[in-house]
């Protein structure tokens, strides 16, 4: 059990720290939105894909960086630069820092209790993701 003795200051917590619990935040909000939508679990396991790859979240990072904070930046310069143990499966390294970075930005907030700026980012970032996939359909067809 979590008690006030156990609370650490986001601000000073390791950037991997902050992706980690900014993952499964996004994770969930992701899943929310897609159940909301409705479908069988393959099919929205499959357009989760398209909102949590490390391609999709490198890209809505590139998207969001001009309208971040500076103490937004700043975390997101930390989750870019920090070190890891382990390799991407299916992203390349570049991108695979930038959605650790997006990721600790999102563990950042939802740590600092700033749930509004993480919803408001979250909902830029579903946007922006939809957008890009309505593109890319609109290329094939």
């Amino acid at each position: 059990m979590i008690g006030k003795n156990n609370v650490r200051k986001p601000k000073e917590m390791n950037a991997l720290n902050l992706a980690y619990i900014g993952d499964a935040v996004y994770e969930m909000y992701i899943r929310h939105f897609l159940v909301l939508q409705g479908g069988k679990p393959n099919v929205l396991h499959k357009k989760a894909i398209q909102f949590v790859s490390a391609k999709a979240q490198a890209q809505i990072l590139h998207y969001l960086l001009p309208n971040l904070t500076e103490e937004e930046k700043e975390i997101v310069k930390r989750g870019r630069n920090t070190k890891s143990n382990t390799s991407p499966k299916n992203a390349d390294i570049v991108d695979y820092r930038h959605s650790t970075a997006f990721e600790a930005l999102i563990g950042y907030l939802y740590l600092s209790d700033n749930k509004e700026r993480m919803d408001s980012l979250i909902q830029e970032a579903i946007a922006f993701i939809e957008r890009e996939y309505d593109n890319e359909q609109n290329k094939t067809k």
